[in-house]
């Protein structure tokens, strides 16, 4: 038994369906499918830079929690010194585990420079992206700050800041 077609051609040579037909056809399909892969192959990259600037302004905050919780710990715990380490704030209960681990929201945060006791200590702080490049960058600028209170940062990414000294060469960030 032959099968037949429920569409046909029109006196103009277009295909017409069957008005009792249900469904939608291959191609409608296939135009479906294609639309929203295009749509989501623009939306991509916005998602994707929407999740280095909040990566960028976590670790922002991340910096302003340090400076002021080492100016609490010089003040409480440290005899005039500030903390050498992220984890000695956190294990004194001024940070959170999370940023006391070292990494968090994408960046890697160390102290650093940290020496002197009272009005001479010192200290610096970095935020470095964990991936610094290609698609699954997880930041697009290094961040810095010292005893000072001053957040700088620029978009070198070729070295880790990783010196009071390229701390302060850094561009000062506004608020």
């Amino acid at each position: 038994m032959a099968r037949t077609s429920n569409s046909s051609f029109n006196e103009c040579g277009s295909l017409t369906r069957d008005p009792n037909q249900t469904g939608f056809s291959l191609i409608e399909l296939l135009i479906v499918v294609a639309i929203i892969g295009i749509v989501t192959a623009m939306a991509i990259p916005n998602i994707l830079a929407s999740r280095r600037a909040a990566n960028e302004g976590s670790a922002h905050s991340s910096l302003r929690t340090v400076f002021t919780t080492q100016h609490t710990y010089q003040a409480t715990f440290g005899n005039g010194a500030f903390a050498s380490a992220i984890g000695t704030l956190q294990a004194k209960g001024l940070i959170d585990p999370v940023l006391g681990s070292g990494t968090k929201s994408g960046y890697d945060f160390a102290i650093v420079g940290q020496a002197g006791t009272g009005s001479g200590a010192v200290f610096g702080c970095y935020a470095f992206p964990v991936i610094s490049s290609g698609a699954s960058q997880t930041g697009a600028r290094r961040l810095g700050v010292t005893e000072v209170g001053v957040l700088r940062g620029d978009t070198n990414m070729g070295t880790i800041p990783n010196t009071r000294a390229l701390i302060n060469n850094m561009a000062v960030l506004g608020n």
